[in-house]
């Protein structure tokens, strides 16, 4: 037998820009992430476009067409902006992406063109699938719309849908071409929208920077009272960690066992699932990193005065700590978001592993949950939800 190994190095990079008013025709910044390999022809794109974020902006199309005609010598745009539904139904069967397909061949998309996409985080993930699995992979612009996804999903490396109930089961690591992040989007975005960009801030703070923490745990009441500026600053600041984490981790694609980012999912994602998706990702993750916290605290990882801080904070921003849905009753008659553990595991591939914040701002592993202390911790958490 003969064996050689063979090495492969590839390298990634793709700017991420925050910019306001992408589609003025005075701001370069898509041109110059369109052009900047110098396309010896104008760079070909196909636009889609969330219709959400369209309803919210109905003269986005508009805009999109004429920023293309001010550009002309640089940019064509293949048809008019495709608008398809966003939000988490774009992601539950494959027709979406089957919609995206058929329109990247009837545009002639090529490999040295672009697809464009503009929405949520769901939107987004659909939408860089597609692109992902076009001619193996053709170059993708996110522009993320929502809070959640200017600070999370849209500035990672991850494009998926949801497969026979399971979040994520189909998808591809693919990074974008470029990430750019208009501001003005969260300007009319309804708060629950923006908390749900906050919740993922609490999230890594948490677990990366305790000085990030604290600027957070300051400011819950200014974002409770929807300060824009201390918004776009956190969630900013959230979209760094983020990135920086993809970057250093040595795991972009997530090979390993470990998470650190997905700390507070294995709950949170059996949540949407219970709601029906009632409950945003966001808010769900709110109610994850809430439990888990207890559990850090419980299992001496955490002091107990943290775990109530982190909680403390979510409440002051506004967003959910306990749901109904956490007593929801399996076939087998035990609750339901213990399921969650071994949908985690086996999505992770694997033993189990757990991040929990260990202190505010560091993290540690664990790969066993004491299923009793467990339900301690959200009854502590339910009692703590009916304080006022």
């Amino acid at each position: 037998m003969t064996a050689h190994l063979q090495q492969i190095t590839v390298h990634y990079s793709f700017p991420v820009v925050f910019t306001r008013h992408l589609f003025s025709p005075r701001n370069l910044a898509l041109r110059k992430a369109l052009t900047r390999d110098a396309p010896p022809r104008p760079a070909r794109c196909l636009v889609l476009l969330d219709r959400g974020v369209q309803q919210a902006f109905p003269d986005l199309p508009r805009h999109i067409r004429a920023y293309f005609a001010a550009h002309a010598k640089h940019l064509h745009l293949a048809r008019a902006p495709l608008i398809l539904s966003g939000g988490e139904a774009i992601k539950q069967t494959t027709r979406p992406i089957q919609r995206i397909l058929a329109a990247l061949h009837r545009a002639n998309i090529c490999r040295h063109s672009y697809c464009i996409a503009i929405g949520g985080g769901a939107f987004l993930d659909a939408a860089g699938f597609a692109a992902a699995l076009f001619h193996r992979g053709v170059r993708h612009i996110r522009i993320p719309t929502t809070a959640l996804a200017q600070c999370d999903s849209g500035v990672g490396v991850k494009n998926a849908i949801n497969y026979k109930n399971a979040k994520n089961l189909l998808g591809a690591f693919a990074p974008p071409w470029a990430v750019l992040n208009d501001a003005a989007f969260l300007d009319n975005l309804p708060q629950p929208l923006l908390l749900d960009g906050i919740a993922e801030a609490v999230k890594v703070a948490a677990i990366k920077d305790a000085r990030f923490f604290r600027a957070i745990e300051r400011a819950a009441p200014q974002i409770r009272r929807r300060n824009l500026p201390v918004i776009r600053r956190t969630l900013k600041r959230c979209a760094q960690l983020h990135m920086q984490h993809i970057a250093t981790s040595g795991d972009p694609f997530e090979h390993g066992a470990a998470r650190p980012l997905d700390y507070g999912h294995w709950s949170a994602h059996k949540l949407e699932t219970l709601s029906r998706h009632r409950l945003s990702h966001g808010h769900a993750v709110a109610i994850g990193i809430s439990l888990d916290a207890l559990y850090a605290a419980r299992t001496g990882h955490l002091p107990l005065a943290d775990a109530h801080r982190l909680i403390q904070t979510l409440r002051t921003c506004g967003l959910p700590i306990w749901d109904p849905a956490l007593t929801r009753k399996n076939k087998r008659g035990q609750l339901a978001i213990f399921d969650g553990l071994e949908d985690f595991r086996a999505h992770l591939g694997g033993e189990l592993t757990l991040t929990l914040p260990a202190p505010l701002g560091a993290r540690v592993e664990i790969h066993h949950v004491n299923r009793p202390l467990m339900k301690t911790c959200l009854d502590e958490l339910c009692t703590l939800a009916n304080r006022p």
